[in-house]
């Protein structure tokens, strides 16, 4: 969406008044791997059962779902950086993003950048060091915490030059009080971190992003599909398949279900496939593999996967301080079903499959 009609849909949100009555429900807690204990809590960063101020939205922000906590925590967002290597597989935490982006880095192998702001996770694990394409991401979301697994100097550079909140393992104090080793994992598959660690290390209390997207319950005209084939390549060879009693995209690699660290399989509301322009840069791995860059500006074509069906369209963003807008064929903006989303940054260069 343009800035614009981002600011007319943030006002008619804010507007809307959340009359809470009596104390916020309990915490729900999912189990994880032996000796991890909870992954995550649902619910607002105060962990108070207080009525929500007049000004704050009636839905969560980055999801445009009704808060099960009882309230919007009137937070920034925060992304972290999660690797996606068979080694680091299962995750743990990313569940409980509102968003989560894929993207392309070395040697054809993808990692994500999982953005938090209504619930919270216990742990997310692992994380892994940024990349260039992260903070030309992250800048749609105002002002956000990024945290990862430190990087190259241009890393730290093009993040302080968009003005993230750094909370990468490398400042000072984050390896006592927010990152920590599992000692059931080898490194450096295991470094995890929490959210409400996170935003109590980085010392930001408000800010809330305005939405990225528009949310409409109302049903799409569009192909029925049974899902969908992103061949990123043997690492990451992604399919996203429709399942119809669970009203949910589930998340396969290969024939594979990409489970999560307490079993469950990774799953999605909404899936967005924006095809990309990714060039290498003169940044290379410590095999000597050039690093990628993802084009974040730009045109391009877009599949938008929501209750079982898709919608072929575009996406465009003019400049860094846009938001990706994505329409139909007819011009139209695409809305998004209310719930979790992920965004596939899927390079132009490979095909893109649907499946009936």
């Amino acid at each position: 969406m343009s800035p614009t009609r981002r600011g007319r849909a943030l006002v008619a949100v804010l507007i809307t008044l959340l009359v809470v009555g009596g104390v916020v429900g309990g915490v729900l807690y999912l189990g994880g791997r032996s000796g991890i204990g909870p992954l995550a809590d649902e619910g607002t960063h105060s962990g108070t059962g207080a009525a929500p101020s007049p000004s704050l939205p009636a839905a969560c922000p980055l999801s445009g779902k009704k808060p099960k906590g009882g309230h919007v925590p009137d937070r920034p967002a925060l992304a972290v950086k999660v690797e996606n290597v068979p080694a680091a597989r299962p995750q743990t935490g990313l569940s409980w993003a509102d968003i989560v982006y894929e993207e392309p880095v070395e040697a054809g192998i993808t990692r994500f950048i999982a953005v938090y702001q209504c619930q919270d996770a216990s742990r997310i694990e692992p994380v892994r060091s940024g990349r260039l394409t992260d903070p030309d991401i992250l800048r749609q979301f105002g002002q956000p915490i990024f945290s990862y697994a430190g990087g190259v100097k241009q890393v730290y550079e093009k993040v302080a030059a968009a003005h993230l909140v750094d909370v990468n393992f490398n400042k000072p104090g984050a390896l006592d009080h927010v990152y920590f080793r599992d000692s059931n994992r080898l490194a450096p598959h295991n470094l995890w971190t929490s959210t409400r660690g996170l935003y109590a290390f980085a010392h930001v209390h408000d800010g809330m992003p305005a939405p990225v997207f528009e949310y409409s319950k109302k049903r799409p005209h569009g192909q029925r599909i049974s899902g969908i084939h992103l061949p990123f390549s043997s690492y990451s060879d992604v399919y996203w398949r429709w399942e119809s009693s669970k009203k949910a995209w589930l998340r396969f690699h290969g024939t594979e279900p990409h489970l999560l660290s307490d079993g469950t399989q990774v799953s999605a509301t909404n899936v967005v496939v924006q095809e990309v322009k990714v060039y290498m840069t003169n940044i290379h791995d410590v095999n000597g593999v050039p690093s990628p860059e993802v084009m974040a500006t730009g045109t391009g074509k877009a599949y938008v996967l929501r209750n079982g069906r898709v919608i072929q369209g575009t996406w465009s963003r003019p400049k860094l301080g846009d938001v990706t807008v994505f329409k139909d064929r007819s011009g139209d903006e695409i809305k998004l079903a209310p719930g979790t989303t992920w965004v596939e940054l899927l390079p132009n260069t490979i095909p893109v499959t649907l499946l009936q």
